[in-house]
């Protein structure tokens, strides 16, 4: 006798035994049908004991689902009792087993609506709780999956039941998994990258980061605005959305302008002649620099000598903006405000420049063209 057997025939105890009584049959199927009445009659009265009473207390979300789904489970349970005590009563051993599995994969149904119930629970109080939205997606993966499972699992299950060997089928299915994993090994890939980039987080649905396949001549940095299990999607600045294959981002390094909070900072590299005066070039960019109102006054903004260039003084303006989404604009802003400050100012943005001499070399004459020089006429005798 197979374990699933063993436990129906405990679960049987909660029917009455009719089967070793000295009864008619229509008497033992009364009594069967009347316990199982009476079971349904208590089980209703206890789970509805339980939603009034969590009524009382506020109620709990999807209260009207989760008693419905807990009382299709019980009716589920019932009718399995009573049709196998009724298919054992009469001896009918075959159609026992159909019954059987018949029900059991009906069964999957409440449980899947009760996993369903049990992942809205988690998102309410869990996912909704974290900075994270990459929750969300594995929320959602889960539902998709979860019926999947127990579908499969109830339909094992009862193909068990039955007495069919269902050894053959997971050898063919282990081979068939393996022929498919070569022939959609690049989709299996980018499958495991995705999953690889839900668990590490190196970034999350609205984050800025930094887009190295772009189209040329476009932005180069966008929004994350999808990631999927194939494929993450992001808009870049032009609104243009591109869609990268995991695979290729977990093979790359990335770069996430948002990932701690939004507070960046942003260097302008600045050149002035030799000749012009660095510290009043200093004061104007960091004048230039305060009169934007989105750049943070604390840490204030700084300007730094990093080279000496062929023709410049190389300077660098360093500052902090709470938003990295206004990097450009800053550089913009920074960039405009500072070649007006300097032409106002007088002070020289050079460009590169080139000093060439000509030199003309003169050389001494051959002898044979001094003496043609110094040959003049001659007297004929």
């Amino acid at each position: 006798m197979k374990p699933w057997k063993t436990y129906f025939d405990m679960l049987q105890d909660w029917l009455p035994n009719t089967t070793n009584i000295n009864l008619p049959i229509w008497a033992h199927m009364v009594v069967v049908v009347l316990g199982a009445v009476a079971i349904w009659i208590v089980a209703r009265w206890v789970i509805g004991s339980l939603d009034r009473r969590a009524t009382k207390r506020g109620g709990i979300p999807l209260q009207e689902q989760t008693f419905g789904v807990i009382r299709k489970g019980v009716a589920y349970a019932i009718i399995l009792l009573v049709g196998t005590n009724f298919f054992q009563l009469f001896e009918f051993e075959g159609l026992e087993k159909l019954f059987s599995a018949g029900i059991i994969i009906a069964l999957a149904s409440p449980a899947r609506e009760l996993v369903n119930i049990l992942i809205y629970y988690l998102e309410k109080y869990v996912a909704k709780k974290t900075r994270t939205r990459v929750d969300n997606i594995l929320f959602n993966l889960l539902k998709k999956l979860a019926g999947v499972i127990l579908y499969a699992t109830a339909i094992v299950i009862a193909l068990d039941l039955l007495g069919i060997n269902i050894m053959p089928f997971v050898a063919g299915a282990g081979v068939a998994g393996v022929a498919i994993g070569f022939a959609a090994k690049e989709t299996l890939s980018n499958l495991i990258a995705g999953i690889m980039l839900i668990i590490d987080r190196p970034f999350e649905v609205g984050d800025r980061i930094e887009v190295w396949s772009a189209p040329k001549n476009s932005a180069t940095w966008g929004d994350v605005v999808d990631i999927g299990f194939r494929a993450t999607k992001i808009r870049t600045t032009d609104n243009i959305v591109i869609i990268i294959p995991n695979n290729e981002i977990m093979m790359r390094d990335i770069i996430n302008y948002t990932t701690l909070d939004g507070k960046i900072r942003v260097r302008i590299n600045i050149g002035i002649a030799y000749d012009a005066d660095i510290e009043k070039a200093k004061k104007l960019i960091v004048e230039v620099a305060e009169s934007a109102n989105w750049i943070a006054k604390i840490p204030p903004p700084k300007v730094e000598v990093v080279n000496f260039g062929a023709s410049s003084v190389d300077l660098q303006a360093r500052v902090w903006i709470q938003n990295a989404r206004r990097r450009m604009d800053t550089i913009t802003y920074i960039t405009d405000g500072v070649k007006s400050a300097f032409k106002r100012e007088g002070i020289e943005i050079p460009y590169p420049k080139r000093d060439i001499h000509i030199v003309r070399e003169v050389t001494a004459a051959s002898p044979v063209e001094a003496n043609v020089k110094n040959t003049g006429p001659r007297d004929t005798p």
